[in-house]
């Protein structure tokens, strides 16, 4: 998982959560998003998908939905997304 994704995954959980009047708690690889200890729902997470395929240029689910539960695993679907600095396409 690259730090950088995983700040942008909790960047946007924390506009989210702030959206609907939460508090984020602390994230970290194995932060489960439903069913744990996130202010978050499916609608949420949904959300969720469509700012990173927008901010990062890339959809990991084009060719169908891939398993993920933990804020982790879903950094790493967004790898290939990365520039060669480190950073999600288009946010030099």
């Amino acid at each position: 998982m690259t730090d950088s994704m995983f700040a942008l995954i909790a960047e946007e959980l924390a506009r989210i959560a702030a959206e609907k009047g939460e508090t984020l708690p602390a994230l970290g690889p194995d932060t489960r998003f439903l069913g744990g200890d996130l202010p978050i729902d499916s609608l949420d997470l949904a959300t969720l998908l469509v700012v990173l395929e927008q901010r990062t240029g890339q959809d990991p689910f084009r060719a169908g939905f891939v398993q993920f539960n933990t804020v982790g695993e879903l950094a790493a679907l967004y790898r290939p997304a990365l520039s060669p600095s480190g950073l999600p396409a288009g946010s030099a």
